[in-house]
């Protein structure tokens, strides 16, 4: 994603603008680099589905981490300042990991020692109790969870929690729950079901959410949902005591409930933040998280390559150094695969983000010219375009190794001939009897666009067509291609999963309803078909058969429409000192998990 800031299923639609966190570590094809296998193996353990645990795998405490010791300073330096506290606001990568050491959600997203994922019962006992066809999902509040001034957390709190995300304040969050529990897929229709939260007096029905106990909540949903314990495990459906909530000052002092809390006037905008240990959290309640070191200083506005010179260097305080985010930068990778010692102190993994080449559909409604275009363009110097090696693959598919249900597909050959076959593009034009037909091909200014984009402009030049190059300001880019009448022709994007499911994947990306100014469908992609597929997968309850056929309908979009090609899987590069163990790379989070960190004596 080119910004941190950006919200999580949204991080990569901008992941081709300047600073890209998601693209800056990319490889050429599929070369090996640091740590490429051992990614390819923790993808294949994505790949089969994630597990609904039951109050069994729900118990703390968290398996201990192999030779972990309590104690000591962890120093972490991070690009960006956070933006928002407010477990509420929080839905991007930076802010993502920093939750799970503050703030506990009903469920989440566990990885053992061995890289195997599954969802647990975080707050709740265990991942929930679907009934009624999938409609209503109760959870049980464990005993024993308590908010870090030690008040107990309840089913009101966790009522009010979820009632706060209606309130016109709340503006940088996910809206799954909210969506589901009204019924609507817009933003405007979903505040209707309560307008302004609960600061009014008023709240949700019971027949929408209900909190029969001080230890139970009930969601009533209209439809079935499959996806619920998945959703649930957001960083921004993080707890919030209701008797702390300060409205938007909250996002400056939120209340912990994880085994981390802010130390007190620590948070500084643009230099850093401090967490320390809340004592109030209890590891026999808690199967996911540690709470080995004694503090975190985390220091904002160091760049990638700040981090990575400081981490390659490794004395004195960087050796008990790390960042949650920051990834190698590009110039730097190939010294870090080439140097043993730099190496092993490296962690690689896939993120769940796609590269694409969008084909406006309103413009090339003709498939034939979308095929040429797609045979003719050159994945492989895209991503080249971003350094070697171990930041990218080439990709055939829509769906990232990361999601359940995917497979190796290549429909159009791309992975075979990754540099293009602009003869077999130049005879489908000549078929089609568009040979010099103009081209308007859109791209952003940021350095590693304006690389690849002499060799798409060429590539499709040699294939026949009369291209424009049109170069666009990288800040506004995406509110220019997202326009429903841009007069561009081909232009990229990307996209990532909000957790391992393509729920979070079509729906937003090629359902034709979506089509509006500021919306995801780039394409413009509209077939009554596939809105109506999406809309029957989206209420199937059985995991493994929604996978498979989310799997399916992207494979069909792709065969029998092509309103993009995929250009690339994203992957990255990260760095630790030699003082830090417990240093694995968590692909929910897309990044170092800080649960298991801890400081070596």
């Amino acid at each position: 994603m080119s910004n941190v800031r950006m919200r999580r299923a949204q991080a990569a639609i901008v992941a081709l603008t300047a600073g890209a966190l998601a693209l800056t570590a990319c490889s050429a094809g599929a070369k090996q680099g640091a740590g490429d296998d051992q990614s390819r193996k923790d993808a294949e353990k994505m790949r089969g589905q994630i597990a609904f645990a039951d109050a069994a795998a729900s118990k703390g405490p968290a398996a201990p981490v192999p030779g972990a010791t309590p104690g000591g300073t962890i120093k972490v330096y991070q690009r960006d300042t956070y933006a928002h506290l407010d477990p509420a606001q929080l839905y991007v990568s930076d802010q993502g990991s920093l939750s799970t050491l503050l703030f506990r959600r009903l469920t989440a997203f566990n990885e053992d020692n061995n890289g195997k994922y599954n969802v647990v019962g975080d707050l709740a006992t265990d991942s929930g109790e679907k009934s009624d066809g999938g409609k209503t999902w109760t959870y049980k509040l464990k005993d024993g969870v308590k908010f870090e001034d030690g008040k107990p957390i309840t089913s009101t709190d966790l009522r009010h929690t979820f009632e706060r995300q209606f309130a016109d304040f709340i503006t940088s969050g996910p809206t799954y729950v909210q969506r589901w529990l009204a019924d609507s897929n817009s933003t405007a229709g979903y505040r209707k079901l309560l307008p302004g939260g609960p600061y009014g007096g008023k709240h949700l029905p019971k027949s929408v959410l209900d909190t029969p106990d001080d230890h139970t909540i009930v969601f009533h949903f209209k439809k079935p949902v499959g996806d619920l314990p998945y959703a649930l495990a957001l960083a921004g459906y993080g707890v919030v005591e209701k008797a702390k909530d300060t409205k938007e000052k909250y996002d400056k002092a939120p209340v912990a409930s994880g085994p981390y809390k802010i130390q007190p006037g620590s948070f500084k905008n643009g230099k850093g933040i401090t967490l320390v240990k809340n004592a109030q959290w209890d590891p026999k309640t808690d199967p996911t998280r540690h709470q080995y070191p004694d503090e975190f200083d985390i220091q904002f506005s160091v760049s990638y390559i700040d981090s990575t010179q400081r981490l390659m260097a490794d004395n004195t305080d960087n050796q008990t150094a790390i960042s949650f985010n920051n990834q190698v930068d590009a110039a730097s990778l190939q010294r870090v695969a080439n140097d043993p010692k730099i190496k092993a102190r490296s962690t690689s993994g896939y993120q769940p983000y796609v590269g694409v080449m969008n084909f406006n559909m309103r413009r090339l409604k003709d498939k034939r010219i979308r095929e040429a275009i797609a045979y003719a363009m050159p994945i492989q110097s895209i991503l080249d375009a971003y350094g070697t090696p171990g930041g990218g693959e080439l990709a055939g598919s829509y769906i990232s190794p990361t999601l359940t249900g995917y497979k190796n597909i290549d429909p159009y050959g791309k992975l075979k001939n990754p540099l293009g076959d602009v003869a077999k593009a130049k005879a489908i034009l000549k078929k089609a009897g568009k040979l010099g037909m103009k081209l308007t091909y859109a791209h952003n200014t940021a350095v590693e666009p304006a690389k690849y984009s002499v060799a798409v402009a060429d590539n499709l030049k040699k294939a026949g067509f009369d291209v424009q190059n049109k170069e666009l300001p990288s800040d506004t880019y995406y509110d220019i291609i997202g326009k429903t009448d841009n007069q561009f022709d081909v232009y990229p994007s990307a996209w990532g999963a909000d957790w391992p499911s393509a729920l979070t994947v079509l729906p937003p990306v090629y359902d034709g309803r979506q089509i509006q100014d500021g919306g995801t469908n780039y394409a413009l992609y509209n077939n009554p078909e596939t809105n109506k597929e999406i809309d029957r997968i989206s209420q199937e309850t059985d995991q493994k058969k929604a996978a498979a056929d989310w799997f399916a309908l992207g494979e069909k979009i792709l065969k029998d429409d092509l309103p993009q090609i995929p250009t690339f899987y994203y992957k990255q590069v990260q760095l630790h000192g030699s003082k830090i163990g417990g240093v694995m790379n968590n692909n929910i989070l897309s990044a170092i998990d800080p649960t298991k960190l801890y400081v070596k004596k």
